[in-house]
């Protein structure tokens, strides 16, 4: 899945492949942002609009 239109995603959809790719491609937020050239605070930013947080520690959105 592309994450480079993620700005129109549905928010559920966009944190669920965001945790996915996470936990099995790149083991954390900030190797996924760099990756795909994405924005990280937007990112965040439109997941925490829908009420997901992101939590270091666990290293996914919640």
């Amino acid at each position: 899945m592309d994450l480079n239109k993620y700005e129109t995603m549905d928010p559920v959809m966009l944190m669920s492949i965001v945790n996915m790719k996470i936990r099995d491609e790149f083991g954390d937020l900030d190797a996924l942002v760099k990756f795909y050239d994405i924005d990280k605070d937007k990112l965040v930013a439109k997941l925490a609009s829908a009420g997901f947080d992101y939590l270091p520690e666990a290293k996914q959105f919640r």
